[in-house]
């Protein structure tokens, strides 16, 4: 949804851009808003968007609809039990990959915003059964709530003319993007981040070690 949002114009908030935006403080605003710690400036969050998607910003849907009051609101559904399948390794994934290296300022706020984001999915409990009732609990909540006029239920399957009717754009030449590989595309995210964020951590131990290597060979 995000690439197909950005082939009609439209600059996406995704978790990826909280995650990208940490030195910004945008992880930090995330948890604190989500643990009643603060209000958000959803004002000032998105300002440089024009729309949002994934979580946690799904969440909060009513919030937005409120600070945006000609903002229109996409469901994107697909099969409940593939989406399990699809979380579940999404959830394996941060166990194994960040909470080792929690330790990491980035990484430390991100493990803290998925936990947040964790409670609200699954509300205590990662059972399957549980978690999938919630899932559609929400999609139904979404559907009751948003007005019609204000609202696109979505699957990707539908291709481009649903969504560019809904938003008034035209339809693109090209096949509706399916870039998301799953598991593969977050994980190498996250490893190329571990790695940079792991050089701006070593680079004054490293730079102080060859000061203190040039001092001696200069005795």
């Amino acid at each position: 949804m995000k690439s197909a949002l950005a082939k009609l114009g439209y600059r996406s908030y995704h978790m990826e851009e909280a995650v990208m935006n940490f030195e910004k403080g945008d992880l930090d605003k995330w948890n604190a808003y989500m643990e009643c710690r603060s209000e958000m400036d959803w004002q000032k969050l998105f300002a440089d968007y024009d729309a949002t998607a994934d979580l946690p910003s799904a969440f909060y849907y009513r919030e937005q609809m409120a600070a945006f009051p000609d903002a229109k609101v996409i469901l994107t559904v697909r099969d409940p039990e593939a989406w399990w399948q699809s979380t579940a390794k999404l959830v394996n994934l941060h166990n194994t990959l960040v909470e080792p290296i929690k330790f990491i300022p980035r990484f430390g706020a991100f493990q803290r915003l998925f936990r947040n984001c964790e409670r609200v999915v699954a509300g205590g409990s990662f059972d399957h059964d549980h978690v999938v009732a919630r899932f559609n609990a929400h999609n139904a909540e979404v559907k009751a709530t948003v007005p019609p006029e204000r609202l696109l239920v979505f699957e990707v399957k539908d291709g481009w003319e649903p969504l560019c009717k809904f938003l008034g754009a035209p339809v693109p030449n090209e096949p509706f993007p399916h870039e998301n590989t799953g598991i593969a595309t977050v994980d190498k995210m996250m490893r190329l981040l571990v790695l940079t964020d792991l050089i701006k951590l070593a680079w004054p131990w490293l730079a102080g070690l060859a000061v203190v290597l040039i001092l001696l060979l200069n005795r």
